[in-house]
């Protein structure tokens, strides 16, 4: 049987054909690829800043799962679908660069809770500028009444699988 170099396709051209069209015509295929893109751009603006040198997608990937209270570094592994072992390595990162603290978790004195710091609300509010401007760009490229309708169709979607 011949050997495959590495950079040979797997799949012939004609599956990749229909894997090119079956991924066009998912809806959420779309949402993650454009979530994935916007979120790479976000990252790289936030990142220009002196103090968010060395951020990356991996760090913000983070940022949604940690409640104001805190969290438990297993159940942030959890949420975030990765090992502890990963999951810590990204904290202790970010709690190198002062955007998170870890305290006393208050019903269990042998465990920590991962919040974020001061400095870390202020990295927050900082990246939700970037997101509203990466928006408005957006809104700028195909139109308020397009986005509006985007925002409403993606609270809609939100909240059907928030209700379970």
């Amino acid at each position: 049987m011949p050997r495959r170099s590495a950079t040979s396709p797997s799949i012939s051209a004609r599956q990749q054909r229909e894997l090119a069209a079956a991924r066009s015509a998912s809806t959420l295929q779309l949402l993650f690829r454009a979530a994935r893109l916007l979120d790479e751009r976000a990252v790289a603006r936030v990142a220009r800043a002196p103090a968010a040198a060395g951020l990356r997608t991996a760090h913000t990937a983070l940022f949604p799962h940690i409640d104001f209270a805190g969290v438990r570094l297993t159940e942030l592994a959890r949420r975030v679908g990765v090992t502890k072992q990963a999951v810590a390595q990204l904290v202790d990162e970010l709690e190198a660069w002062g955007a998170v603290e870890r305290i006393p978790d208050p019903d269990d004195g042998r465990a920590k809770l991962i919040r974020f710091s001061k400095r870390g609300h202020a990295a927050l509010l900082h990246g939700l500028g970037v997101l509203r401007d990466l928006e408005a760009e957006l809104a700028r490229a195909i139109g308020d009444r397009r986005m509006a309708e985007l925002r409403r169709a993606l609270t809609a979607v939100l909240a059907v699988i928030d209700s379970g």
